[in-house]
């Protein structure tokens, strides 16, 4: 049961009340946003909570148990602090969000209603609906190593141990033309490395109107001189020719790559010597051979 400040009782048995939503969301930068559904700014928490027109909420979902409780927050993209690009880019994924019930006459009497993080967002150019998911949806996520045959470090990281600072593994080139709009376009400054070297490694951009936005590389391509770099998404806002950036190598988290493309076995992650389901469900034959099918008579 939640306790109410006090006031807040005595404020609600009037039966006329001034009561709001608030939000707070907290990126993973540490960046801190606002957001309530009246009609003027509050502010408590050293945080000012900015009225939003047509910011509403569905009804909050709660149940016994480790199920995860889930609402969605709609909304018009009219806020200074949030956009369509913003919420492209990703900046907002994972926020931790804190929904409030507050008595917009005097905001010292408001009860923390939900903690959790958002989830799935669908955007557009004028809207958005996020979904705000409970803390139990954490329960969901992995926690530890899994035993499977690819790698599960990130390359680069700390376990993986490849320097991707290495010019071997890293490209600094320029958008030389766009052949699709965010997505793809024709690079100069790689021209030595081969077909595929960038495929699943990172872009970040050094100048434009993507400064510091990365995307991963879905394709990479060369052709004598020509190459051209494809994305896995649309990149949040338009390119330029002779926008710079940075690329660095990919890994597909096979022992092959990792043996021959970064020779670094010694760190690899994975366990592509494990039996497999075949192993497992073979029985012997006659002749004491391990077959993979039974032959008794």
């Amino acid at each position: 049961m939640k306790l109410l400040p006090a006031g807040m009782q005595a404020h609600l048995d009037t039966g006329a009340t001034t009561l709001c939503f608030c939000w707070k969301l907290t990126r993973r930068d540490g960046q801190v946003f606002g957001f309530t559904d009246h009609d003027r700014l509050l502010q408590f928490d050293l945080v000012g909570f900015e009225p939003t027109s047509g910011f509403t909420s569905t009804v909050i979902e709660s149940s016994l148990g480790l199920s995860v409780d889930n609402m969605n927050a709609i909304g018009a993209l009219s806020a200074t602090a949030l956009s369509e690009d913003d919420l492209a880019a990703g900046d907002f994924d994972d926020a931790e969000i804190e929904i409030y019930r507050v008595n917009w006459g005097d905001v010292s009497q408001r009860v923390l209603l939900r903690k959790g993080n958002l989830g799935e967002v669908k955007r557009g150019r004028t809207a958005f609906e996020a979904e705000v998911r409970g803390l139990a949806h954490k329960l969901n996520q992995p926690i530890g190593r899994l035993f499977h045959f690819g790698c599960d470090a990130d390359l680069g990281d700390i376990r993986c141990g490849v320097d991707l600072e290495d010019l071997a593994f890293k490209g600094v080139g320029t958008v030389l033309s766009i052949t699709s709009q965010r997505r793809v376009f024709k690079a100069s400054g790689l021209d030595g490395f081969e077909t595929g070297w960038f495929e699943r490694g990172k872009i970040t951009f050094a100048s434009g109107a993507n400064l510091n936005r990365q995307m991963e590389v879905k394709r990479h391509t060369k052709t004598g001189s020509s190459v051209v770099i494809e994305l896995w998404q649309e990149m949040p806002d338009d390119f330029a020719l002779s926008d710079g950036f940075t690329i660095t190598a990919g890994c597909d988290k096979q022992f092959e790559t990792c043996k021959i493309k970064f020779n670094n076995t010694v760190n690899f992650r994975g366990f592509p010597h494990m039996p497999g389901n075949d192993f497992v469900l073979s029985t012997p034959d006659q002749g004491g051979k391990n077959d993979g099918s039974s032959q008794f008579n």
